[in-house]
């Protein structure tokens, strides 16, 4: 090879590097990335969680030792992610493609994680209480 192809490769193979980093953006993918959530309304949290292709966010952190909604939204939901299955809970359902469904979850000790899922296993989610 010759100094000139080199150099070339070289210039080549960064500004694909660089392209790839660029594109990615935040290095926090927007459905792990710290999300308002959560509000608190006469003692009583609400969580919102929007289902379609997947849950997002994925990852909640809510208040423990408080009675707490689980507010599942969907907008032209048709994928597996309309199906949740909550185990903690014994809660399995099929949402409907466009609307909300309120989940009632009794308050819940610190440490404790309460994990979603959809009916195939793809999608997860999950609430952290604190």
């Amino acid at each position: 090879m010759n100094k000139v192809t080199i150099a070339a490769s070289i210039i080549g193979i960064s500004i694909i590097g660089a392209t790839i980093v660029f594109a990615r953006g935040s290095s926090t993918p927007p459905e792990v990335a710290s999300v308002k959530n959560v509000t608190v309304t006469e003692g009583k949290q609400i969580i919102e969680v929007t289902a379609k292709g997947g849950y997002v966010p994925r990852l909640t952190s809510a208040k423990a030792d408080m009675p707490t909604t689980l507010r599942m939204k969907t907008d032209g939901t048709f994928d597996c992610s309309s199906g949740v299955t909550i185990p903690k809970l014994g809660y399995r359902k099929i949402l409907p493609s466009t609307g909300s469904t309120d989940i009632e979850v009794p308050a819940q000790k610190a440490g404790t994680t309460l994990d979603g899922v959809c009916v195939m296993g793809m999608y997860h989610f999950a609430v952290n209480f604190n």
